[in-house]
């Protein structure tokens, strides 16, 4: 049996608070599965705790889970996930390409989910506001699934990337409720020029600041059209719906007729 100090499992358990996951500049991975991707991915491992070799009461006690996992590994969060000068920006955006835009996203199981979405769906980044929830809380990285390893996420301010890939010639898109019906709108699926599919805060929607650089207002519309029901769909949902119909674009019309339709 491997002995763990009282230390060191105070410092494991403080990773499920951000303050100290900011301090360390750790955070947690937990399960055979999100461990095992953690082992093979580029993120540097700290150290890894086995069940088997610590014990049960000790896993137990390091643990976030309800049902502590037969393994726990600590990573190095990546350097370059925080962008706090704006000259950053135009090496994250290529000159095609698309995008999510995160406009304080505050849900951690929804963030989690987004990052399953953009990683099925190829998206090359997420950029997040600076008050999206940390995508490194224990909910989040397990709501992944593994996709935490696999897509490039970066905190910035968004209108900044906004006006970059505008400037460049790109598409900026929010979801609203009086924007054009997705379904009959032209888009721009990034294969020229960068695409940003921006996503709003859960309660308020995407915010005053971020509107100002939508480019192109989309609606999802419901069906049966004007029949009563939900007043919204979940951000994680509507992400989906979103980035399934930009890349169903992208597989079905030629390059010089992409926003045919």
């Amino acid at each position: 049996m491997r002995p763990i100090s009282n230390n060191e499992i105070k410092r494991l358990k403080s990773l499920q608070n951000k303050k100290f996951r900011d301090e360390l500049g750790l955070f947690a991975v937990e399960g055979e599965k999100m461990v095992g991707e953690a082992l093979r991915s580029p993120f540097r491992v700290d150290s890894v705790y086995r069940r088997d070799e610590i014990g049960e009461e000790a896993m137990g006690r390091i643990s976030s889970l309800a049902t502590p996992s037969p393994v726990l590994a600590v990573l190095h969060k990546p350097s370059d996930i925080y962008v706090k000068d704006a000259a950053e920006i135009p090496g994250l955006v290529r000159q095609g390409g698309l995008y999510l835009g995160l406009d304080t996203i505050r849900d951690p199981g929804n963030l989690g989910t987004i990052l399953r979405i953009a990683d099925w769906f190829g998206i090359d980044a997420v950029f997040a506001a600076p008050d999206t929830v940390d995508i490194f809380n224990p909910k989040t990285v397990q709501a992944t699934m593994g996709a935490i390893f696999r897509v490039r996420m970066h905190y910035v301010d968004l209108p900044s990337v906004s006006r970059h890939i505008l400037e460049s010639g790109g598409r900026v898109y929010g979801t609203f409720l009086d924007g054009n019906d997705i379904w009959k709108s032209e888009i721009s699926t990034g294969r020229g020029a960068p695409s940003m599919i921006v996503i709003g805060n859960e309660s308020e929607g995407i915010s005053e600041r971020m509107e100002e650089f939508v480019s192109d207002r989309l609606f999802i519309p419901p069906y049966p059209a004007g029949e009563p029901g939900s007043e919204s769909l979940n951000a994680a949902v509507a992400t989906a719906v979103t980035v399934a119909e930009f890349r169903r674009r992208m597989c079905t019309a030629g390059p010089a007729a992409e926003n045919a339709y």
